[in-house]
């Protein structure tokens, strides 16, 4: 009743699995009739399904689903559980699929994505990196050679020629990020036969929440055009001898910093008497606040690591080293100098594109996760996703016993280390989660100290991972480990040869600690799930306190308790106040969220609009065309001295090059402009509509502006040794290009804090 009320009303809810559930005894009784069959008459089986349109009628989703199962059975010697064809089944319908840890995702999304391929659909299947693109294709391989269907993968290392291969398969496992960068080159190619990925059909997501939701706004950027690399090194050291609330204030959400009065003077004296705020040292300015941001507001061990002498950031939401990605406008260099590591390479950007907008480009997406419906509202405003919530294929008995909560840091780490003493004497396998590397280090430390040896599992070995988590249910095992999210292996009880599972069982199996609560409770949700995989005994249970994070930023009130001896707030309207805080939080997120897409959506239309006319000029006679049409009387003399297409070529080249270099140079307007448009909140107007308001106007004349530059350009060709020196008109690319994400960073949450707050004030007065 309750869902019916929740569809009515047209909320976000779980999909109705009835529809699939009652084929399942079709299935079971056609999976009857396979078991006599060859491999190759099993094979032509599954061939014949590629006769119809999607979506699968009744039948041949029951005839998909038994010829599936059986593949499975003989290929990995693996029967899908009833649960897992229906979550096959709601990714073939454009859902996602909710599907607790240790239920099979991989085997479910393997069979959807052969489910697509048989209809002639290609399928990419998204991983949140490398490790896992790899590892999933090579262990569903010989599924998809059995039901007929090729398979390829992609990863950092691979090159043209191999991704050209992998792409050019049914099926192709890839991480987000490069997906997302062969697509940022392929935009920037000149010649049509060196692009490398193909139409997008399919995008099946895995760890759909971490990508659709914790990484949608993420630009991926393709750079070139190397600079030289400003000293950063002066800035670094005047900053590291300011001191806090003397020379510099940092905001009540730890987001900003800015020099008091006291903090300019001391700069200004260590520059050597510069004025700050003066034209003629201008420049100086912005470098002083990117080294205060990058001294004060961005932590090592929290937020970056400094590994193998570079600085290497720290995805938040799953505790691990975020291959690829960098802190843009310079922050970077300040971090780096701040380490005295060496300055990393800098330079334009060429172009970008956001996570979100890179799976919005298929037509068909769906995704599987374990944790979906917490942002179920975001899926589909966003995606327009519905969540399909699979049940486990046995009951859960594990017991989640909540949170307890602590007046200090110090008191909940006693508490925490006395329940871990009491549990490892019984040699039940303990995980604890912590927020970041620091805390895990620390926590880790108190543990040894207690004579409690532990194995520890964050950012600075998070190649050893799979390994640790492997091990992590063995019998007196102790893990401590930042987010669990996206890792990828099972924690299976007895170790990973589940050698001594009865012993542990008896136990009580695995004992998740979360050491505090996270900014989302998906990610509580993540690391609980740990436990009680696939009807496995196990307990759960948060140590949080008053001091941190999460409550000093998001806690209505944070004195007035009271406590026990031990320090423990027992009080049930302090402990709601947790959750409360929590939903706080979250909130915060999704107003972000909307926001960047607020932005990224009219960068997008006009992006699509320069892409389009690159089309025509990359495959067609677009740029001849135009150039022909201005330029008759040099146009006709080329043709005269030469052969008609090597003139087309030199058009197309010309044209291309000043279509990218107008976008690379308005997409560096763009990026100032978002920069700084939150000073128009002072003026009471709202960031986004001025944002607007000034972008598309300076966008109007794009196309001809580049049309008439390339005419220009196309007038001062000469015939050298009887070729078309293009390059001599300016028409260069950059020496070399490279890919890397962009990591949020404090400026950009600035401005999505005063559009929360222009939002409020207008709420109230409503």
């Amino acid at each position: 009743m309750a869902e019916s009320v929740r569809r009515l009303l047209g909320k976000p809810g779980a999909v109705d699995l009835r529809p699939y559930t009652k084929l399942l005894p079709a299935i079971e009784v056609e999976e009857e009739g396979l078991r006599e069959l060859s491999d190759d008459e099993l094979r032509e089986k599954a061939i014949e399904l590629g006769y119809a349109e999607l979506p699968y009628s009744q039948t041949d989703l029951v005839n998909l689903c038994a010829v599936g199962r059986e593949a499975a059975r003989r290929t990995l010697g693996e029967r899908p559980f009833d649960v897992q064809l229906l979550g096959v089944m709601a990714l073939l319908d454009g859902h996602v699929s909710e599907m607790a840890t240790g239920e099979g995702k991989t085997l479910a999304g393997a069979l959807a994505a052969a489910g697509f391929a048989l209809r002639g659909k290609r399928v990419h299947v998204l991983s949140v990196n490398d490790y896992l693109a790899r590892r999933d294709a090579e262990w569903m391989r010989p599924l998809y050679g059995m039901l007929g269907v090729t398979v390829g993968w992609i990863n950092e290392d691979s090159t043209v020629e191999a991704r050209k291969e992998a792409y050019g398969r049914d099926v192709t496992y890839a991480s987000v990020s490069e997906l997302g960068f062969d697509v940022l080159r392929d935009r920037m190619v000149t010649d049509i036969d060196d692009r490398v990925v193909p139409e997008p059909h399919v995008a099946i997501i895995d760890e759909a929440d971490s990508v659709l939701v914790d990484e949608a706004r993420v630009p991926l950027v393709l750079a070139g055009a190397a600079e030289a690399v400003p000293a950063e090194i002066e800035m670094a050291d005047v900053v590291r001898d300011l001191k806090p609330r003397l020379h510099y204030e940092v905001d009540g959400e730890g987001r900003n910093v800015q020099l008091t009065d006291a903090g300019i003077d001391a700069v200004e004296k260590a520059l050597d008497g510069v004025e700050l705020y003066s034209e003629e040292d201008s420049s100086l300015l912005p470098q002083v606040n990117l080294a205060l941001h990058a001294h004060v507001l961005l932590q090592r061990d929290v937020h970056y690591v400094v590994r193998d002498g570079e600085v290497r950031i720290i995805n938040e939401s799953r505790g691990r080293i975020a291959l690829l990605q960098r802190w843009p406008d310079g922050l970077q260099a300040a971090v780096e100098a701040k380490e005295k590591v060496a300055i990393s390479q800098t330079g334009e950007v060429l172009d970008s594109i956001t996570v979100q907008a890179l799976v919005m480009r298929y037509p068909t997406l769906a995704g599987m996760t374990g944790t979906a419906m917490a942002v179920a509202e975001q899926l589909r405003e966003f995606y327009e996703l519905e969540v399909a919530v699979i049940p486990s294929n046995k009951p859960n008995i594990r017991e989640d016993q909540g949170t307890r909560l602590y007046a200090t840091r110090e008191e909940k780490e006693d508490a925490l280390v006395a329940r871990v003493e009491e549990i490892h004497k019984t040699g039940r396998p303990i995980l604890i989660g912590t927020q970041d590397v620091a805390e895990s280090e620390l926590l880790a430390g108190r543990l040894r100290e207690a004579g409690l040896e532990c194995v520890v599992l964050n950012a600075k070995n998070d190649a050893d991972e799979a390994s640790i988590i492997a091990e992590a249910g063995t019998y007196g095992a102790i893990t401590v480990s930042t987010q669990m999210a996206g890792r990828g292996t099972d924690i299976r009880l007895g170790g990973s040869d589940m050698s001594d599972r009865d012993r542990v069982v008896e136990t009580g199996g695995l004992f998740v600690m979360g050491f505090g609560r996270y900014p989302s409770s998906r990610l509580d949700g993540q690391l609980r799930g740990r436990a009680g995989r696939q009807g496995d005994p196990g307990d759960s249970i948060f140590f949080v306190s008053m001091d941190d994070d999460l409550l000093v930023n998001h806690a209505s009130e944070t004195t007035g308790y009271k406590t026990t001896a031990e320090g423990e707030i027992t009080d049930e309207a302090w402990l709601s106040m947790v959750d409360h805080a929590q939903r706080v939080s979250e909130g915060q997120l999704l107003e972000v969220h909307r926001n960047t897409w607020r932005y990224n959506k009219l960068i997008d239309v006009q992006r699509e609009v320069v892409l389009e006319h690159r089309e025509l000029v990359l495959a067609g006679n677009e740029g001849d065309r135009h150039i022909a049409k201005d330029q008759k009387e040099r146009h006709f003399e080329l043709v005269e001295e030469l052969d008609a297409e090597r003139v087309a070529d030199a058009a197309r080249l010309i044209t291309l090059y000043h279509l990218d270099r107008g976008w690379t140079d308005h997409n560096a307007f763009l990026s100032e402009l978002r920069e700084g448009i939150h000073l128009r909140y002072l003026g009471r107007r709202d960031p986004l509509d001025e944002f607007n308001r000034e972008a598309v106007p300076v966008f109007k004349g794009f196309l001809d502006d580049a049309r008439a530059r390339a005419a220009e350009s196309f007038a001062e060709l000469e015939v050298v040794d009887g070729e078309l020196d293009v390059s001599a008109v300016g028409v260069k690319r950059p020496s070399m290009t490279w890919t890397y994400m962009v990591h949020d960073h404090p400026f950009s949450s600035a401005l999505e804090t005063l559009v929360g707050r222009l939002k409020g004030d207008r709420g109230s007065k409503e």
